[in-house]
């Protein structure tokens, strides 16, 4: 029986899936990774015990797709003891403080630090 962690990465940016997935994928983690949330919403019953998650979704050839707020919800609905991370380029107090409020677990900013901080809360989260 493995003690792996399930930990499901979600983002429209193929080089951040790319990144996080190579460098969060060790003996102690086992990765999944997703395009768009509704990929992941799919595959909840896996019951992740953490989802890294964007906050901005682009379209790319889809009519609609939801952002990290409404995927999150919708997370909760199914598990609201999976911790998630929120993902994102900008650098929104109000967009930080309103998912804070939510129940996210902490809030990574895309940046040259990214790897490096999400490691950090990963380790604080297991």
């Amino acid at each position: 029986m493995s003690d792996k962690k399930l930990i499901f990465i979600v983002d429209d940016d193929p080089f951040i899936l790319k990144l996080l997935s190579k460098r969060l994928s060790d003996d102690d983690h086992d990765v999944k990774s997703f395009s768009y949330g509704e990929d992941c919403i799919n595959s909840i019953e896996m019951n992740p015990d953490l989802i890294i998650l964007d906050y901005l979704f682009q379209h790319k050839g889809k009519d609609k797709v939801m952002n990290g707020k409404e995927i999150f919800s919708i997370i909760r609905k199914f598990n609201e003891s999976i911790p998630v991370i929120i993902l994102s380029g900008q650098d929104d107090g109000d967009v930080v403080l309103e998912m804070a409020r939510m129940g996210i677990e902490d809030y990574v900013i895309k940046d040259e630090s990214l790897v490096d901080n999400l490691l950090e809360v990963i380790k604080e989260i297991f």
